[in-house]
């Protein structure tokens, strides 16, 4: 499995909330804010994000999970911590 930094994995979160909501200003999403509330997405694009960084980390998300991706802050230590458990 790839190991990423803190950073990369930012990093692609943003990309990936790119994708999704083209018209979000990355460098403007609060760390520690509800991505879904400073993005204007719905559930269904927030289920295309998850989707997204399931594609590109290659790790299982599963549902009961989804409230560990809420703020960028959390989704980042939510994808370390998976990214290096089968190491």
């Amino acid at each position: 499995m790839t190991v990423y930094s803190r950073d990369q994995i930012r990093e692609i979160i943003l990309d990936a909330l790119s994708a999704i909501a083209p018209e979000v200003d990355p460098s403007k999403i609060l760390p520690d804010r509800p991505i879904r509330d400073q993005a204007d997405i719905d559930s269904f694009d927030f289920l295309n994000f998850i989707i997204r960084l399931h594609e590109t980390f290659r790790i299982d998300i599963p549902e009961k999970d989804y409230s560990e991706l809420l703020t960028l802050n959390s989704a980042i230590d939510y994808l370390a911590r998976r990214c290096t458990e089968n190491d």
